[in-house]
């Protein structure tokens, strides 16, 4: 990045931001992985953080918007200036900055990026897009799914699954993602948790779990009474059903299998006292130190494995396990408003290859399970064809008395809503309130054949 002697205010974060986005668009890359890339100090790293978010959560209304502006006779836009303007009109549209100061700020930029004789064009575009906003959004927003900003091919999943609920879902997607935290409820009751926070000026609500907590204004971890000592941990409320459903038991034996970053282990190991073992597995050995990290936090232990569920279990030693966890690999449909890169990075075409994969899991994990056990398996996908779909196709073949537990033989918390075997969170838009914050998960319970289920 070449910069002028005096840059304006945010042109460094502008840039960068830029630069991060056309990893996402160009190379497939996700927001984080492109975060990394490009490095932001210290300083910058909240804000590239939440421009490159914002963009990206809008992406798919603000290009086509910019389509018209961008038109040269006889060439497209190079990808780093496409990238600025998009950045650039989000800032124009979705911030509470100032149009003019985001204007200039964005010229500078395309000094400081080096994109030769470009800042002329950038402060037309931009201008014109600050004039004629109105009207060249209310053309865009004419073309559905453009103004949802999402894919087609998602939208019109989600109107033929949900119906009119399709529009609450898209809606919850644009919105800040809730912050949502578990309190071990081994170390001080959830009511005591809430009133500390108001002690420390966080209003917050209870959640749909009794673990749950949800802050009405997102704070930083370090911020938190009590995070550092691992009193509580940061946790999607519906995220934390998981442990609910598995509902283990004293002496029992435990496999977390797709274990990382651990909060669902964590929570397991808070949620039972007494448990034999709690194994927790992953592929990754990156993501297993995340595993590892978290839970020394948290002060708890587990049996740390770093081999993939797929291939042969070289790793088990032959005692089948009382309970599993399988937390499948999916779309992640049900957290775009967390990773909004999702709606550039997911093709309709992946989802079959997706449910593939997860039933290959499921298969593999049914084969480490105690005959009367139970696995809980759990997507963050709001699609049927990686929930319901999966586990009726392997309900279809041959296992021995495999069958999906019906929910009065579950342990439900009272707000979660019951399916017919299975459940269906749905992010819910914040018109909702803070108490039915969540992301969108599916969990189905299966007992293998033969022995007792505790809970059944």
């Amino acid at each position: 990045m070449n910069a002028p002697a005096t840059l304006a205010p945010g042109t460094e974060a502008m840039a960068l931001s830029a630069r991060a986005l056309t990893l996402v668009v160009l190379q497939g890359r996700t927001a984080e992985d492109a975060i990394e890339q490009v490095s932001p100090p210290p300083a910058q790293r909240a804000a590239v953080r939440a421009i490159l978010a914002g963009t990206l959560r809008w992406y798919l209304r603000l290009a086509p918007a910019l389509e018209g502006l961008m038109k040269q006779p006889g060439r497209s836009p190079q990808p780093a200036l496409h990238a600025l303007l998009v950045v650039a009109a989000h800032q124009i549209v979705y911030s509470r900055a100032a149009a003019e100061s985001v204007v200039n700020i964005a010229v500078d930029t395309a000094r400081a990026l080096d994109l030769a004789g470009a800042a002329g064009f950038v402060n037309a575009v931009l201008r014109r897009l600050v004039r004629d906003g109105r009207t060249i959004f209310a053309q865009v927003d004419s073309k559905s799914p453009a103004a949802t900003a999402h894919p087609r091919w998602f939208a019109q999943a989600l109107e033929g699954v949900y119906g009119d609920t399709a529009a609450r879902i898209l809606a919850a997607n644009n919105e800040h993602p809730p912050m949502a935290l578990r309190v071990d409820l081994t170390r001080g009751t959830r009511e005591a948790y809430i009133e500390e926070l108001a002690a420390a000026g966080m209003a917050a609500v209870p959640g749909i779990v009794p673990t749950a907590v949800v802050l009405l204004e997102p704070v930083g971890i370090d911020a938190l009474p009590g995070f550092a000592e691992g009193r509580v941990s940061v946790q999607d409320a519906g995220a934390q059903v998981a442990a609910y459903l598995l509902d283990a038991q004293p002496g029992e034996r435990i496999l977390d299998a797709c274990a990382a970053p651990g909060g669902k282990t964590g929570h397991i190991l808070e949620h039972t006292a007494g448990l034999a073992e709690v194994v927790a597995l992953d592929s990754a050995p990156a993501r297993m130190e995340r595993v590892a990290s978290n839970l020394a936090r948290l002060g708890r232990t587990a049996t740390m494995v770093t081999a993939d569920l797929a291939a042969e279990p070289t790793w088990w030693d032959g005692k089948p396990f009382d309970r599993i966890l399988l937390d499948a690999p999916c779309s992640a449909t049900g957290v775009i408003r967390r990773h909004p890169d999702i709606k550039l990075l997911r093709r309709a075409g992946d989802i079959s290859g997706m449910a593939e994969t997860q039933l290959i899991l499921l298969r593999k994990a049914l084969r480490l399970l105690k005959p009367g056990g139970r696995l809980v398996y759990a997507t963050c996908s709001v699609l049927p064809d990686e929930n319901r779909a999966v586990i009726e196709r392997l309900l279809e073949e041959d296992w021995t008395r495999l069958r999906l537990l019906k929910a009065r033989e579950l342990v439900i918390p009272p707000l979660v809503p019951r399916g017919d075997g299975d459940v269906q969170l749905l992010p819910q838009p914040r018109s909702a309130g803070p108490e039915a914050a969540t992301d969108g998960f599916y969990y189905a319970c299966l007992k293998s054949g033969g022995g007792s289920d505790n809970a059944a």
